[in-house]
């Protein structure tokens, strides 16, 4: 019986790596499947910080993710990296697409936005899946605690407001510039998120 596993954490902790792991695994036993991304910083693939990566489909908001299925047929995964970007139609078809094909569907995916808010994605992923399972790297705010926020950093100052999607990255010497804004992430922990602190 097919599964939707919605596995969630910060930057840092290891969603594309194991996302790419599971594809490895799974490609190397002759089961074919899919990679599907959206939104990552180097385009058409699914990227770790670790230096590795594997080609994967670009997810826009129009791709019916029931239809690619489908057409892929045989089919007997699909593992979907950035799933928090993905729209709510797009989770309810990843779960048509577990009930229907019985397609197993592995899903990565951040918790919560700049803000400190669910994603639309990852709030329907938390509805919809069978599974939930926070990553067990822990990544860690500047203080040494648990980091449990994603904080932008725009001009050298935590926001939060704004457009929920600004593709930026973790360290502030490769920030892309926006409207001539320098913007990236940082991994705080609750009470440092909150309080707009950087550290040191």
């Amino acid at each position: 019986m097919a599964t939707l596993r919605f596995n969630f954490g910060t930057m840092g902790s290891g969603k594309s790596t194991f996302a790419l792991q599971i594809h490895h695994n799974l490609s190397n036993r002759q089961l074919y499947g899919l990679l599907l991304t959206t939104l990552d910083r180097e385009g058409h693939q699914v990227t770790s910080r670790l230096g590795v990566a594997a080609p994967a489909i670009e997810v826009s908001p129009d791709v019916d993710l029931y239809r690619l299925a489908a057409d892929s047929w045989p089919l007997h995964y699909i593992v979907c990296d950035e799933v928090q970007f993905y729209t709510r139609a797009q989770c309810e078809q990843l779960a048509r697409v577990v009930d229907d094909l019985d397609v197993d569907v592995f899903a990565f995916g951040l918790l919560t936005d700049f803000r400190g808010e669910l994603f639309d994605g990852t709030k329907r992923m938390l509805e919809l899946a069978d599974e939930h399972t926070p990553l067990q790297v822990e990544a860690r705010c500047w203080c040494g605690a648990r980091a449990t926020h994603n904080a932008r950093v725009v001009n050298g100052g935590v926001v939060y407001e704004g457009d929920t999607v600004v593709v930026g990255d973790t360290h502030d010497s490769d920030a892309q510039p926006l409207f001539g804004d320098s913007v990236h992430y940082e991994l705080l922990c609750r009470n440092h998120f909150r309080n707009g602190d950087l550290g040191a």
